[in-house]
């Protein structure tokens, strides 16, 4: 238990360390530049590392919830809660997010200490490690492409449609099979099993948000392609086409 403490906190003062030399060298950004910068490469990494756990070298978490935590596991969940630690902490300080995303950092933190403390159920909670990050990337390239200005081309359309439909598909419909898996489970704690439902009701609250977002964004689009077709149709005087 003291190596896995020892452990998190080398990860919490490396993610500091880097905050702190983005903040250097972006002395003329905002501070939250810096901190989506580290969450973006916090996200790359952890998605890959989560992944391979999950897919690769295993066990399947859908059939192996509450087995004992295997030393790769324990390091992706001491990386990543080291991270949530400092991002909890950034947010609070800052006071840049809402109630709805505070709450999951710290189901997420809660989460993470007890499977390392209880050395298991790592299986179940490093996939959801995956099916939550894997999207983050995404959204902080959403972020970095507004404050530049080219979130309305192409690439923003591109960055967009991928982000719902893996929170979507990953998120919302992976992350179901995996609350089963552990839910039907005899062998993850019970407060594990809680903790667990109450992370996918605030998966539930983001896709509300999202699906809002995606609702007034299909129908900014059909208004803006109403308008323009109205303006293009040619006009028409007495059932016959205006001379141009």
């Amino acid at each position: 238990m003291v190596s896995v403490a020892l452990e998190v906190t080398c990860s919490l003062v490396a993610w500091l360390v880097l905050y702190t030399c983005f903040c250097y060298q972006n002395k003329h950004r905002s501070c939250e530049w810096s901190c989506r910068l580290v969450t973006l490469l916090h996200g790359l990494v952890v998605t890959c590392l989560s992944a391979y756990v999950a897919l690769l070298d295993g066990p399947w978490p859908l059939t192996h919830a509450g087995s004992p935590n295997t030393s790769l596991q324990t390091h992706v969940l001491s990386l990543t809660l080291g991270y949530f630690i400092f991002d909890l902490g950034w947010c609070l300080y800052f006071q840049t997010e809402g109630d709805l995303m505070l709450f999951h950092h710290i189901l997420s933190i809660c989460g993470m200490t007890m499977v390392l403390g209880l050395g298991k159920s790592a299986t179940e909670v490093n996939a959801v490690v995956f099916v939550s990050e894997i999207t983050n990337p995404l959204l902080q390239a959403r972020w970095f492409l507004r404050e530049m200005g080219r979130y309305h081309t192409f690439l923003g359309e591109v960055v967009d449609f991928f982000f719902v439909f893996l929170f979507l598909v990953l998120r919302i419909g992976g992350g179901a099979f995996i609350m089963h898996a552990m839910v039907t489970s005899p062998h993850p704690s019970w407060l594990l099993k809680a903790g667990g439902l109450a992370m996918y009701i605030v998966s539930l609250g983001f896709m509300v948000e999202i699906c809002c977002f995606a609702r007034r964004k299909m129908l900014k689009k059909y208004h803006s392609w109403s308008s323009l077709r109205s303006v293009n149709a040619p006009l028409k005087t007495n059932g016959h086409l205006a001379a141009h």
